[in-house]
C-alpha cells in the first residue's frame, strides 16, 4: 500500500498538534538545570572560564518552542556518560536561540533581532551560519573556532560517538569513518 502525499502531511500535522499540545498541558521533557547531570553554562561564564582553563566550547542551540529540543535534555544530555564528557573536555552552553539580552564577544556585541512574530538572536545565527535549526550543537575549539555544528535531534547511542571524537580530541588524528569502524560502544 502507498502513502499519498497527503496522508504523510496529515500524519505529520497530527504529530504536530499533539506535540503541541502535550506541552502547552504542562508536560515538560526538560530536566530542570540544576537537575540536569551536564554542567550548563552561559556564554559569558564560558568564556570566561577559558581565560583561566583553555577548552573545547559545546554549544547547545535551542529555544523555549522546539519539542525536539526538551526531547534531546531528557534522552541525550541525561545520559551520564554522555554529561560526563561534556563535563570534562568542553564548557557546556546553552543559547537560547531567541534570548533578548545582549552577548558581547571579541569586541562585538550580538543581539537579538525582530523577524516575524518572534526573532532570533544574532550570535546564533552566527554560529549555525543562518541556518537556524533547533536543535543545533556547535563544536567550538580553544580559540572559539568552529570545529562543527550538527544540526538535528541526536540519540544517546550516536551522540556519545561524536562527542567522544570530538571531546577526546579523536578527530585531530583520525577520519571520522576510520573512528566509526574503531569506536566501542558501551551501550
Amino acid at each position: 500500500m502507498l502513502i499519498k502525499p497527503q496522508d504523510y502531511k496529515m500524519a505529520r500535522i497530527i504529530f504536530n498538534i499533539f506535540l503541541a499540545l502535550t506541552l502547552l498541558a504542562g508536560t515538560s521533557f526538560n530536566l530542570p538545570k540544576d537537575e540536569s547531570p551536564v554542567k550548563w553554562l552561559t556564554f559569558e561564564q564560558a568564556v570566561e572560564k577559558s581565560k583561566v582553563e583553555k577548552r573545547k566550547i559545546f554549544i547547545d542551540v535551542y529555544t523555549d518552542w522546539c519539542g525536539w529540543c526538551k526531547v534531546m535534555d531528557k534522552n541525550t544530555f541525561s545520559n551520564p556518560q554522555i554529561a560526563k564528557i561534556l563535563n570534562e573536555n568542553f564548557y557546556p552552553v546553552k543559547l537560547n536561540a531567541e534570548q533578548r539580552g545582549d552577548i558581547v564577544y571579541a569586541g562585538h556585541t550580538f543581539k537579538f533581532v525582530e523577524s516575524g512574530s518572534k526573532g532570533y538572536h544574532q550570535l546564533a545565527a552566527s554560529l549555525l551560519n543562518n541556518q537556524l535549526s533547533y536543535p543545533t550543537v556547535v563544536f567550538l575549539d580553544e580559540e572559539f573556532r568552529i570545529i562543527q555544528p550538527l544540526a538535528g535531534y541526536q540519540k544517546p547511542e550516536e551522540f556519545h560517538k561524536i562527542v567522544q571524537f570530538i571531546g577526546e580530541d579523536h578527530f585531530k588524528s583520525i577520519s571520522w569513518n576510520d573512528w566509526q569502524t574503531k569506536y566501542k560502544s558501551p551501550y
